[in-house]
């Protein structure tokens, strides 16, 4: 019975293995990929702060790994502070 719980768990940590090489991710990749939250996920695309899709005629959000890495290695400041500090400066722009 244990042998199967440690089976079961190995395959289980092939398959997150291996949904890390997926070219194209949705939320719940990416979360699993960054280990950013989905919550903080969505306030990055609500806020258009992280790099996605954009196809119009599909509600749900996609990102490009490599895109996803290139900005996580440029932008490694995520802090709710910043993010709500970028905000309010993206309010403050668009009221002029």
């Amino acid at each position: 019975m244990e042998e199967n719980e440690n089976v079961v768990g190995l395959l289980s940590d092939i398959k997150g293995l291996l949904s890390h090489t997926k070219k194209t991710m949705n939320v719940e990749d990416l979360a699993a990929y960054t280990g950013l939250s989905k919550s903080k996920i969505y306030k990055l695309t609500q806020l258009k702060l992280i790099p996605m899709g954009n196809n119009p005629h599909i509600r749900q959000k996609f990102f490009d790994k490599d895109t996803i890495d290139a900005w996580l290695l440029g932008e490694p400041d995520l802090s709710d502070e910043t993010l709500e500090h970028r905000f309010n400066d993206s309010l403050v722009k668009n009221k002029r």
